[in-house]
């Protein structure tokens, strides 16, 4: 199965970014990879920024794509159940895996109406590239918890 992270802006913190680069690589001979950086609506006004950054991330979605929205108000998970939810899906065929992180004032609703899950990393709001680098450890965790491999405690 394939991984794609779909985020909105990209990293510019150097430290974030290389931890990114590094669980990338990590994740290279567990899942094929790819991150998707989509172009920030540069309007103020929330409603109008959720609905374009909601257009743009539809836009590079497929329609056979599992789509996992990284969303506050979603279902939190434990590194182990998440490990248990991408083997599982993994093993039913499905071919690729989207998570999305959406822009700073969240997902628009056509974004939530085609997401296949809602996942929470917590109830603290994270500045969005430290999301981008939680995510891709805890795939990275995930993995190794699938293969019984050292990694996690």
């Amino acid at each position: 199965m394939q991984l794609r992270v779909i985020a909105i802006g990209k990293v510019r913190e150097r430290y974030v970014r290389e931890a990114c680069e590094d669980f990338v690589r990590r994740l290279g001979p567990y899942f094929p990879l790819e991150i998707v950086e989509v172009k920030a609506s540069l309007g103020s006004q929330p409603a109008a920024a959720m609905r374009e950054e909601a257009e743009r991330i539809l836009k590079t979605l497929h329609d056979d794509d599992c789509v996992w929205l990284l969303d506050r108000t979603g279902d939190q998970l434990s590194s182990e159940d998440l490990s248990r939810r991408l083997t599982g899906i993994a093993n039913a065929g499905t071919r690729r895996l989207a998570v999305v992180i959406a822009g700073a004032f969240g997902a628009g609703d056509a974004l939530r109406d085609r997401a296949d899950f809602r996942w929470s990393l917590s109830k603290l709001t994270f500045l969005h590239e430290w999301t981008r680098m939680i995510v891709l450890e805890q795939f990275y965790r995930a993995a190794k918890i699938a293969r019984n491999e050292p990694y996690h405690h």
